[in-house]
């Protein structure tokens, strides 16, 4: 028996997160050009401190728009599959105790705190069921699924025939049932650690990148002005102020984060694990090319 799809609504979430990330790809690119032109002084460290603040949600919403892509409950007549992004959860249909609209409850469930537009995930408490795990785009579509041990809020676009299609699977009985299963997205990072190639490769990367951040932070206080690569003519760029030589750490490490996630996503898979590998190896070259580049500033006269 082919399993049957029951995807959550997707369209509105993914419009949401796009936008967010747009929104704030733009602002970060509003501080990094803010803090090239910036001197010494508090605008210098606002702009730093916007440029940060805006990069560090763009991963999270861009897993969360790839997590709700990807995501899917499929139901067939031996299992239940709920997945969302790199969380997977597998449930013989016979360890399935009920599945209930939320509606059906005395006492209302409370949502996650953070939460968005296609994006209803986390943990909440329910005084009467306990635990609940939440992996739902739409607040208006939660069914629970609760086997003995978990109890799942999930949120297929068409609910009633997903409770249709797991009624008529529980009469047929189950065939071949599987074990349950369940993926967490931290299994990724640990598989990854214990393979010593990719913990070199990490490794390397955190060093040169705290190295980098190091030496500028010692090299600027005794420097007033440098120059930053060639222009056209052939002559030296600048020269700027000594301060704004911190973009190139902050912008090798903002790379550097960026190469780890997108390595962590090829390394799930056997045969596209080389990609991964190649990522963190060029986010090591890229960092070694950041060094030469402070390197070139610090050396080049003003």
């Amino acid at each position: 028996m082919m399993p049957n799809s029951y995807p959550p609504a997707r369209q509105s979430g993914l419009i949401v997160h796009g936008l967010l990330i747009l929104i704030l790809m733009a602002v970060f690119g509003w501080g990094i050009w803010n803090l090239a032109q910036a001197a010494v002084g508090p605008a210098f460290i606002v702009y730093l401190l916007v440029t940060l603040a805006t990069f560090i949600p763009i991963p999270f919403l861009g897993y969360r728009a790839f997590a709700l892509l990807k995501a899917n409950y499929s139901l067939d007549r031996d299992n239940l599959s709920l997945r969302w992004g790199l969380r997977l959860e597998e449930l013989p249909l016979s360890d399935i105790e009920w599945v209930r609209p939320v509606t059906d409850l005395s006492t209302p469930l409370a949502l996650p705190w953070f939460r968005l537009p296609g994006s209803i995930l986390g943990l909440r408490r329910h005084p009467d069921l306990g635990l609940i795990e939440f992996l739902a785009s739409d607040r208006n579509n939660l069914l629970l699924v609760a086997t003995a041990k978990h109890i799942f809020a999930i949120s297929p676009a068409d609910p009633a025939s997903f409770v249709h299609e797991f009624q008529r699977s529980i009469e047929l009985g189950s065939l071949t049932p599987a074990p349950a299963k369940s993926v967490y997205p931290t299994f990724v990072v640990a598989r990854a650690w214990d393979d010593p190639l990719a913990r070199f490769l990490w490794a390397a990367t955190l060093f040169l990148n705290i190295g980098l951040f190091v030496w500028v932070g010692l090299m600027i206080p005794g420097l007033n002005q440098v120059n930053i690569g060639f222009g056209p003519s052939g002559l030296p760029l600048g020269p700027f102020p000594a301060v704004q030589i911190m973009l190139l750490p902050i912008l090798s490490a903002l790379l550097s984060v960026t190469g780890w996630l997108a390595g962590l996503y090829y390394y799930r898979y056997d045969d596209q694990r080389i990609l991964a590998f190649i990522l963190w190896s060029t986010s090591i070259l890229g960092s070694l090319l950041f060094l030469l580049a402070v390197l070139f500033a610090f050396n080049t006269p003003v």
